[in-house]
């Protein structure tokens, strides 16, 4: 092998690990604003009254805005990152995968396994009870 095959490897192996990389750590960003958005429903259920406003912090200005508003808003953002983390699973299973196949790895076995549905739940439970 000549020295511009090697490196020209090395890189593309390096490229698909920096990639698989930036991935898990937008998991851990997008599941830390996730944490946050559970504690804010967590004190708006907690907080004494039902009719008030709350602050709620955009860019550098707090807005008041009725409390149902804000736990709607919430909900919705909540939704919204648990698709985009799901999402970035998905591509993430079939980046390491290719990480490995690079690397001469052989395949991860179980890995590409999701869990079943509540459908499908449900009739291996009506199944199993008869």
């Amino acid at each position: 092998m000549d020295s511009s095959r090697v490196m020209e490897y090395l890189m593309e192996v390096e490229v698909a690990a920096e990639d698989v990389l930036s991935d898990k750590q937008q998991i851990v960003d997008l599941d830390g604003k996730r944490n946050r958005n559970r504690e804010a429903m967590n004190a708006l259920r907690n907080s004494a009254s039902e009719n008030d406003k709350v602050k709620v912090c955009f860019g550098s200005m707090f807005i008041k805005f009725p409390k149902e508003n804000v736990k709607s808003m919430i909900q919705k953002d909540q939704e919204q990152l648990d698709q985009e983390i799901n999402d970035i699973r998905k591509r993430l299973k079939a980046k390491v995968n290719h990480l490995n196949d690079l690397q001469g790895k052989p395949e991860i076995k179980g890995y590409n396994l999701s869990p079943l549905s509540s459908e499908e739940l449900k009739a291996i439970n009506s199944v199993l009870r008869r």
